[in-house]
């Protein structure tokens, strides 16, 4: 490796959401959208990004360097993301593959190999998956979801790289139109409304998901 592109590895830019990635993220209107950096920290989430996947944490959370959640922390750590999937064997190798091209594109980031040091002495199963040196390069994953306020709900997430944004990627997470997944995400959006701007009717699924799912309470 040449000395220019040494430096220019040591010298990795602040991660920071500028003002074209929140364009980029609200012209997604209703759809979960979280933003993570090249370690996979949290730098935003819309507010059904947050809803879905971190409901349990500040929604300012990533507003802060040091309150930003880490998504790999959140699924080898946290009880209540582990609950999320249904098969949680496969996100967490989803996750680790994430880390293994993070580490390829940017191998001496000292807060990359901090985090995979935590990661490893704190989760066995972390431990045994970083050991077995495999990459996923995945752009968009299906996965069954079990979120404690609407249900099962089956989704696409989307990982898309952020033009310009030095390993900043957008995952956003939609479903099938007409689905009952589609249905509880826009279920998860209204009780995200004061309770004056709720809609008096709603998707015909959601009915159905309205009986089983424990009313809001502001």
């Amino acid at each position: 490796m040449s000395g220019d592109a040494r430096q220019s590895r040591r010298r990795l830019p602040a991660e920071r959401v500028t003002a074209a990635v929140r364009q980029l993220v609200y012209a997604f209107g209703d759809s979960p959208v979280v933003v993570v950096g090249r370690r996979s920290d949290v730098l935003m989430w819309n507010r059904a990004g947050h809803a879905l996947f971190a409901g349990h944490l500040a929604p300012d959370s990533p507003d802060q360097a040091a309150t930003r959640p880490n998504t790999a922390r959140l699924v080898f750590l946290d009880a209540h993301t582990r609950d999320l999937y249904v098969d949680w064997p496969r996100k967490a190798r989803d996750v680790v593959g994430k880390l293994r091209q993070a580490v390829d594109h940017y191998p001496e980031d000292p807060h990359l190999a901090s985090l995979i040091g935590e990661l490893t002495m704190r989760s066995p199963q972390f431990a045994t998956l970083w050991a077995e040196h495999r990459v996923r390069a995945w752009d968009m994953a299906e996965y069954r979801m079990r979120h404690p306020m609407v249900g099962e709900l089956d989704v696409l997430q989307h990982s898309l790289p952020v033009p310009r944004g030095q390993g900043i990627r957008m995952v956003v997470t939609t479903a099938a139109p007409d689905s009952t997944a589609q249905a509880a995400l826009q279920l998860l959006n209204q009780t995200l409304l004061p309770p004056a701007d709720r809609p008096a009717t709603a998707h015909p699924a959601a009915g159905t998901l309205a009986r089983v799912v424990p009313p809001v309470r502001s």
